[in-house]
Parts: C-alpha cells; sequence; structure tokens
C-alpha cells in the first residue's frame, strides 16, 4: 500500500469513526439521561486513535504490497 492510499484509509477510518462514536454518544445520552448531548471530545478522541491504529494495523499484517 503506498502511502496516498494510507492516508485515504486513515482518513475514510476516523470519518467512520468520529461519525459512529457521535452518534452512539448521543442515543446514551438521549436513553440513560434524557438529554440529547453529544461527546465531542470523546468522539474525536477515539477517532484520532482508531483512525491512526486500524490502518497501520492493516499494513502490518498484510504486507506494504498488498492492495
Amino acid at each position: 500500500m503506498n502511502t496516498r492510499g494510507f492516508l485515504l484509509d486513515m482518513a475514510i477510518t476516523m470519518l467512520v469513526t468520529f461519525v459512529v462514536a457521535a452518534v452512539v454518544t448521543y442515543v446514551y445520552s438521549l436513553i440513560a439521561h434524557g438529554s440529547g448531548a453529544v461527546n465531542w471530545d470523546m468522539a474525536f478522541h477515539l477517532a484520532i486513535i482508531l483512525g491512526v491504529v486500524l490502518p497501520f494495523t492493516r499494513v502490518r499484517t498484510n504486507g506494504r504490497n498488498a492492495p
């Protein structure tokens, strides 16, 4: 995987993780507390962590020449 592909994979993973974490925290807050608040801090941190770790892990397990 080249650098551009790695960065694109990283950006997509970050975006999907951020949206899912924001929706999950909103629904949890709505059900548990009765207020529809999103925990932006947790969503952002989770997106950064998983956005870096998951593509890096994919590259390391598949090898550098895998699509």
